[in-house]
């Protein structure tokens, strides 16, 4: 069993945080938001700090899941950044989905003070959280990411290393370009068979067992045909997450047609005051614009 610290305990960092500590570690816990923190240890037994140092002081490991590139920026660098209590042996994992950018360069930060850094988005979403079921995709070294992988244990279905640093970052920018394709199809399937008067849970029950299958059509077609768009991934996060993956797409030469058009599609969501949807909310947008 491990001293950890976690930083974050969104509808992610939460659930994950809790289960390191289900798992025997002995868990500080910061969030932004200190009485989430303090109602976090209280349920779950562990501490809670008022800042990223003071939550990272004495630990081995420090995991992190946070909002974006400037969040992640907060809570590991300055005064009161978690880097600041970090010392030589100690591993940073960096849950959050950010830039490839900002991965590399806190990594290079970390290794001139003998930190090791693991990039290692997730995932799975809330529900792969709370059932300590995420896909993690790693970066960094790969000695460091050994040390992490059976911490990461807790909360993980499978974490692999996908090369060095900025790695995992770049497979899931990966996964969101393949969900954004996903989900779209799924919507305009759906959305054609309401026009063509078909019973769209018939026909899923049929094609899903086919070709056509895939998560987002077994979990997301009901509550789609419903209009429910509550229990999932927020469309504000999508974009931020389809943000970056088309300003790498920049950088490396790629080009991302769909992805760029899926991102737009969410904009008229967010248009709509669906930011807080989550992102199955596409078939939303073909019922009030249609294939426009």
């Amino acid at each position: 069993m491990a001293k950890l610290a976690f930083l974050g305990l969104g509808v992610m960092g939460g659930p994950m945080a809790a289960h390191l500590a289900k798992a025997g570690h002995e868990v500080t816990v910061y969030n932004r938001t200190t009485s989430k923190a303090e109602a976090w240890a209280a349920t779950h037994g562990g501490r809670f700090a008022a800042t990223p140092r003071e939550a990272a002081q004495g630990a081995e490991f420090v995991m992190a899941c946070v909002g974006n590139d400037d969040d992640l920026r907060s809570v590991c660098l300055g005064e009161d950044g978690a880097f600041a209590a970090m010392g030589s042996g100690t591993v940073f994992v960096d849950h959050t989905t950010v830039s490839a950018q900002v991965t590399r360069e806190l990594h290079a930060l970390a290794t001139a003070q003998g930190v090791g850094y693991v990039d290692a988005p997730v995932s799975g979403g809330q529900a792969g959280a709370e059932n300590g079921a995420l896909s993690i995709m790693c970066g960094g070294d790969a000695a460091d990411f050994d040390r992490a992988a059976p911490i990461m244990d807790a909360y993980a279905r499978i974490a692999r290393r996908m090369g060095e640093s900025g790695a995992g970052q770049i497979a899931k920018m990966m996964n969101q370009i393949c969900i954004a394709g996903a989900v779209q199809g799924l919507a305009e399937a759906l959305h054609f068979g309401e026009k063509a008067g078909m019973d769209g849970r018939a026909v899923v029950e049929v094609i899903s067992q086919g070709a056509a299958g895939s998560w987002q059509m077994q979990n997301r077609h009901a509550t789609m045909l419903d209009g429910e768009f509550n229990h999932g991934f927020a469309v504000d996060w999508m974009r931020k997450d389809l943000g970056i993956c088309l300003a790498a797409a920049d950088d490396v030469g790629a080009a991302l047609p769909v992805t760029a058009l899926v991102d737009q599609f969410y904009k008229e969501v967010q248009s709509m005051g669906g930011g807080r949807w989550d992102t199955s909310a596409l078939i939303a947008r073909l019922r009030k614009f249609g294939d426009a």
